[in-house]
């Protein structure tokens, strides 16, 4: 069955009321479908057709049907493809009816893959409602910041109320905590009314281990692979066929159903397949189908840690063919520098030289010798521009995979901050922020559940003990409090130091938009100066034309130091981020070429 002939499962509606359930369960004899009314039950036989599948048509269906399936006369289970579990993981499904939603974006065209500013958001503690329509205020200001596309973490329904999203079990349905379906198709539309592109983020690689029943439908699992968070998706063994359709109709089904803009695909290394075509190349392929229609990019982004350019290559040159991958060696390099940090992952990390490196070649680990995996890791990027990158220097993982949630801005002092956020947006990748970054958010970000398990309960909490042993008392996940720490504070007052970051990261914004140089995704050489292995100053030059490149000056140290070089001919400094509108000692009108402690300077011909 080629890929445009993909069944579309779950309760497939028409504006009608017309609905026809398909699903597959080749692990069945038979299947009843299961209408709920209250207290009273209708048995319905479904039909089988080839290939494991069962189907059954019905008219006049009101919206929110609840509805279980059972197989071979055992206990009813939920929809694998729900679209809608209003009442939790482990109970019935409902019908939705996408095609009445009144969408408003017709002439919405998104946003091109070299304009991405990503920012990263958890819908839960983003606000203190935690709802998918609580985001909408907020909307304005993201999008005056200079953010053109809003990440979301995971929203597939997972277990309880409190979750960062990875544990998700149905894939089709928006969490009802959040809101459910028609929530999140209300954020996506009034994003775009803001000009605000929506990524997805989406767990490919397993499934959360409660409210888990797809095991009883079919092979689901692979037999061979694993993951760090269980059994791995089986995407090439027997039975294969029937789960690649169904990761392929989750893509469609979000790019038609909720119009979103782009997937970032988690774990991509953890999706194992050794298929001719790799089910990755396939997802790409069925999201730029499903979006056509709609006149507008869909942008398919890899988590891979892998440092491997195959994931964006094209397939006549042997890759995946995806949008963008992201780039943890520039987030590594950068924070292992700037805080002294060398445990875990930041062992290979940590000299002023990794910094050129990854701004010029983009991956410090190309081929080289990882102490932390015991092995050479990664290759190198080549000829592959910027723009296939995404960096960042703070992410939900980097944030809240330390024992106690501790953001950049718990570590480090506010100039180390500005010049991490000028070493990220004068960067030729593209940019990634986390929420509350931009005005240096000191809440932490925590791990946090709220599994119904008591099993599972304790076996989280003893893997973060056990995880963070060296780090003394680790937050207990599965508390409330873990969460409600958690939120954002959403406060920048005029004249604080959060005010001036937040500014810092507006201004650097702009300036992608409007200096040419930084829109030259190619041309870049950065070093170390004087020394090129052990200088104290960075130097990032951007652009290859000299009448408009950009030279960038970075003082990696905590002293004040001369400019080693002389500014090109002719330069105007443009940019300093301890100019006093931040924070910084620095005033408006001096220009003299001699760098405060920590400090990014830029000049070029252009102007803000």
């Amino acid at each position: 069955m080629g890929a445009a002939e993909i069944r579309r499962c779950g309760a497939v509606t028409r504006p009608d009321g017309a609905v026809t359930w398909r699903v597959w369960a080749p692990k069945a004899n038979r299947v009843e479908l299961v209408l709920i009314d209250g207290d009273r039950r209708r048995h319905v036989a479904m039909s089988p057709e080839e290939d494991g599948y069962f189907v059954h048509a019905g008219v006049g269906v009101p919206d929110g049907q609840r509805y279980t399936y059972r197989l071979n006369g055992g206990p009813e289970r939920p929809d694998p493809c729900s679209r809608w579990q209003p009442d939790g993981v482990h109970r019935p499904s409902a019908v939705v009816f996408p095609g009445r939603f009144p969408w408003t974006d017709r002439d919405w065209r998104g946003v091109g893959r070299e304009d991405l500013v990503f920012y990263e958001l958890h819908v839960g503690t983003f606000t203190p409602e935690g709802t998918f329509d609580a985001v909408i205020p907020r909307l304005a200001e993201l999008r005056d910041l200079g953010v053109t596309a809003i990440e979301v973490m995971p929203v597939a329904q997972f277990p309880g109320a409190r979750n960062w999203g990875y544990d998700g079990v149905h894939l089709f349905a928006p969490q009802d905590t959040y809101g459910g379906p028609d929530a999140l198709r209300r954020l996506v539309d009034a994003c775009h009314a803001h000009g605000l592109a929506v990524v997805l983020d989406v767990v490919y690689n397993h499934l959360g281990p409660e409210g888990n029943y797809a095991g009883e439908f079919g092979p689901y699992y692979s037999d061979r692979y694993r993951t760090a968070w269980g059994a791995a998706l089986n995407y090439d063994g027997p039975g294969s066929d029937g789960v690649r359709d169904f990761v392929l109709d989750n893509v469609r089904h979000w790019a038609e159903e909720y119009h979103l803009d782009g997937l970032r695909l988690d774990a991509t290394q953890s999706i194992f397949d050794i298929s001719p075509v790799h089910i990755l190349t396939e997802i790409k392929r069925e999201a730029d189908r499903a979006a056509a229609p709609l006149g507008r990019p869909f942008h398919v982004i890899a988590e891979s840690l892998l440092n491997d350019v195959r994931v964006v290559l094209p397939s006549d040159r042997g890759g995946f063919g995806l949008d963008a991958e992201w780039n943890e060696d520039f987030h590594h390099a950068v924070v292992a520098f700037l805080t002294g940090e060398r445990h875990g992952k930041y062992i290979d990390f940590g000299p002023a030289a990794d910094l050129p490196r990854v701004l010029e070649r983009t991956y410090l680990l190309d081929g080289r010798y990882s102490r932390h995996r015991g092995r050479r890791w990664g290759a190198a990027a080549g000829d592959v521009p910027g723009d296939r990158f995404v960096v960042g220097v703070q992410n939900h993982d980097h944030v809240g995979n330390r024992a106690r949630g501790e953001r950049l801005a718990a570590l480090a002092g506010p100039p180390v901050q500005r010049l991490a956020a000028s070493l990220m947006l004068l960067s030729p990748h593209l940019p990634f922020l986390f929420m509350g970054e931009e005005y240096g958010e000191t809440n932490p970000f925590l791990f946090f559940c709220s599994f119904s398990d008591r099993g599972l309960i304790e076996g989280v909490r003893q893997g973060r003990r056990r995880d963070y042993a060296l780090a003394g008392e680790v937050p207990d996940p599965q508390a409330t409090l873990s969460f409600t720490a958690s939120r954002l504070s959403w406060s920048w007052p005029d004249g604080s130091p959060r005010a001036g970051l937040r500014q810092l990261y507006r201004d650097l914004l702009a300036a992608r938009r409007q200096w040419p140089a930084l829109k030259d995704f190619v041309n870049r050489r950065a070093r170390l100066l004087p020394d090129p292995t052990e200088g104290p100053v960075l130097e990032l030059v951007r652009g290859a034309d000299p009448a408009s490149a950009l030279h960038a000056y970075f003082n990696l140290s905590a002293a004040p130091q001369p400019l080693p070089v002389e500014p090109p001919a002719g330069a105007q400094l443009l940019h300093s981020s301890e100019w006093r509108t931040y924070g910084g000692p620095r005033a408006e009108g001096d220009t003299r070429p001699e760098l405060y402690p920590h400090e990014c300077l830029v000049f070029g011909s252009a102007s803000v």
